[in-house]
């Protein structure tokens, strides 16, 4: 029994359903299926001009995904390998910046119930959010942070 081919497009459809995507992603996902005679660019072209493939989509889909668990550096990273523009990152950039602190604190305090009981258990905290991409200033407002704060109160500042 052969299995029934899916043309590009059609396949360029099922992926973009499932989420956002990138045009370098998707691109990568279709050159794996692709024949000699088909185009991927000119598909990608005909998608992004039919507007179902999105560049500002798929960044606010990925910030909207990640901003829960990353701080602002690492976000930023994994948009700028998915090949998104420059001004795109920094207008989302701006937005990303008024909240990390909120958001590394939130992050922390999901993660370690209680608050460091000495400069090793602090260490290990800063370490965490560092690696998940907080810039050092959040870090040291989350750190200082009572889990009793409220984070509505920290915004308001």
């Amino acid at each position: 029994m052969q299995k029934l081919q899916i043309s590009l497009k059609a396949r360029a459809f099922r992926y973009l359903s499932m989420r956002e995507h990138s045009r370098l992603e998707l691109a990568r996902k279709l050159a794996r299926h692709a024949q000699e005679t088909d185009d991927v660019e000119a598909l990608l072209d005909t998608l992004e001009a039919a507007k179902f493939l999105s560049a500002e989509r798929f960044s606010e889909s990925l910030v909207n995904r990640r901003q829960a668990k990353f701080g602002n550096q690492r976000i930023i990273a994994e948009l700028q390998s998915h090949g998104m523009a420059r001004v795109e990152i920094d207008r989302l950039k701006s937005g990303l910046a008024d909240t990390e602190a909120s958001r590394a604190i939130n992050v922390l305090h999901r993660k370690f119930l209680s608050e460091p009981s000495d400069h090793l258990e602090r260490a290990k905290q800063m370490r965490f959010l560092q690696q998940r991409g907080f810039s050092g200033s959040a870090v040291q407002i989350a750190i200082r942070a009572s889990r009793d704060t409220d984070v509505a109160d920290l915004d308001d500042e």
